[in-house]
């Protein structure tokens, strides 16, 4: 196993050891892990929890990280001795994988000394970032096709490097995939993988035809055939309609045909055709080349007929929207006896405030139709009254508020790791794409669809928003009042 505890930035290591010379570094902190609102985000599929606390809860300063560290003449010896016996010991409060999260929320909380939280903050937004991100491009993308075919990840070629291409196959399944090309990840995380043959496996042989015959020898009773080397209608869809019959008279059932270029929607429908006329109305017809939730939807409305879809490079990559912008941070200090101070970051971008505070999340349902009103974020020692009329606040536009009333409510962090130890059972991937597939389902279709999703309400309960609207009052006056002393 790698020993990615270098897997950070620098300044993490020298503010721990501003920390560390200052008497601070174990103070008990909180931190949240949160991602701000972007034009392509209506909502997201939390990911990334299992393998991001695997790193936090596995880090270790062995001795060439120890000695990197020296050769690079920023720390005593006493801070590298330090870091040698560090070890996670605080608290992780998070949503589950699956789950649909919401911009502005804490999906994940930690509470820990200063210098271990800090520390933490690259490798966890390296983690979650990218997983949440890809198993959000799955979730849209597999919602796209109306549950008409499956959708299979085939990505890796594409991807990032290995990292990006295994742990993005994993998020692929969480959002909703069934199966990826990706070996590696399907011997690791226990998931179906599919695939079958590219155009150099037609082109290696004297004819189409002959190839298709080759491969349906090794494969006769899961025989998948590229039918788009040479040309689709007139080659491709006979020769396989040929190699077809000659199966089905040995005995056995071929399984379809797969498109990957020219126009799907025209080309399927006259291979569906062509295969029924033929005797094949069960053969699947399979798409692939440049897919993504947006071709999908185009494709469908033209009534294209396919019962498969293989997706690689805008999967993968999360072609349009590259990045989620997740962020890491500082909340609270919290004493020795457990007085909790709020920590606030101001800034003229009003989206950019953060929540102060040690808080909590919890979503809450209709009790009528038990779908989603809104998710509710509370300072920790609050208690959600369900049988009484609830305000809520908009944590940007804090002057738009809502009542609430006849709702259930339910918390979304749970505890994963206490003083340092997992207490969560992580659950197979296929439970986490339940999951995921279950809580959507709760949602209005408005907040989920592609264009102009209606905006689902992440807001701030009546104390949370006092304190950020007094710590934000009191912080602004002071600066006015130096402002007013230097004239």
């Amino acid at each position: 196993m790698r020993n990615l505890t270098l897997l950070t930035d620098l300044y993490q290591l020298t503010m721990g050891y501003g920390f560390y010379k200052n008497g601070k570094h174990e103070e008990t902190v909180t931190f949240d892990l949160f991602f701000r609102r972007k034009e392509l985000i209506s909502y997201s599929i939390a990911a990334g929890l299992e393998q991001a606390m695997d790193y936090l809860l596995n880090w270790r300063f062995d001795e060439e990280d120890i000695a990197y560290l020296r050769s690079l003449n920023l720390f005593d010896e006493g801070f590298l001795e330090y870091l040698k016996n560090m070890r996670f010991t605080g608290d992780v409060y998070a949503v589950k994988e699956g789950e649909p999260v919401f911009p502005s929320e804490p999906i994940l909380t930690i509470k820990a000394p200063l210098i271990q939280a800090q520390f933490a903050e690259t490798a966890l937004l390296n983690i979650i970032n990218h997983q949440t991100l890809i198993a959000t491009k799955s979730s849209k993308i597999c919602r796209a096709t109306g549950g008409k075919g499956v959708v299979m990840e085939f990505g890796l070629r594409r991807a990032q490097g290995p990292d990006a291409g295994i742990y993005g196959a994993r998020a692929a399944i969480i959002g909703g995939c069934s199966s990826t090309s990706n070996v590696i990840a399907g011997q690791m995380f226990d998931v179906p993988v599919a695939g079958t043959m590219a155009h150099s496996f037609v082109m290696d042989y004297p004819t189409e035809y002959e190839a298709f015959r080759a491969y349906a020898n090794a494969y006769p009773d899961s025989c998948m055939l590229l039918v788009d080397t040479y040309d689709t209608l007139r080659s491709g869809v006979p020769n396989a309609i040929k190699v077809f019959k000659e199966l089905k008279a040995e005995g056995h059932t071929p399984k379809g045909i797969r498109l990957d270029s020219g126009d799907l929607a025209y080309l399927s429908k006259k291979a569906r055709k062509m295969l029924d006329e033929a005797g094949f109305p069960e053969a699947m017809i399979c798409v692939s080349g440049d897919l993504d939730e947006r071709l999908i939807n185009s494709l469908l409305q033209q009534g294209a007929k396919i019962d498969s879809w293989g997706i690689g490079t805008k999967l993968i990559t999360s072609e349009d929207l590259p990045s989620l912008g997740g962020v890491y941070k500082l909340s609270s200090i919290i004493g020795e006896n457990g007085e909790v101070t709020p920590k606030i970051k101001l800034s003229d971008n009003t989206v950019k405030i953060t929540n102060p505070g040690f808080k909590c999340l919890y979503r809450l349902y209709d009790k009528e139709n038990d779908m989603a009103i809104a998710d509710l974020i509370t300072l920790h020692d609050e208690e959600i009254k369900a049988d009484e009329p609830l305000t809520i606040f908009h944590p940007v536009e804090t002057w738009k508020r809502h009542e609430v009333e006849d709702f259930r409510v339910e918390p979304l962090q749970h505890t994963i790791v206490k003083d340092g130890k997992l207490v969560y059972e992580f659950p197979h991937i296929k439970e986490v794409q339940a999951y995921s597939k279950k809580q959507l389902a709760k949602f209005w279709e408005e907040y989920l669809r592609l264009d102009l999703p209606h905006l689902y309400r992440v807001d701030l309960s009546t104390k949370l928003h006092a304190l950020k609207s007094d710590m934000i009052g009191t912080i602004r006056e002071k600066n006015a009042k130096k402002d007013k002393g230097k004239k």
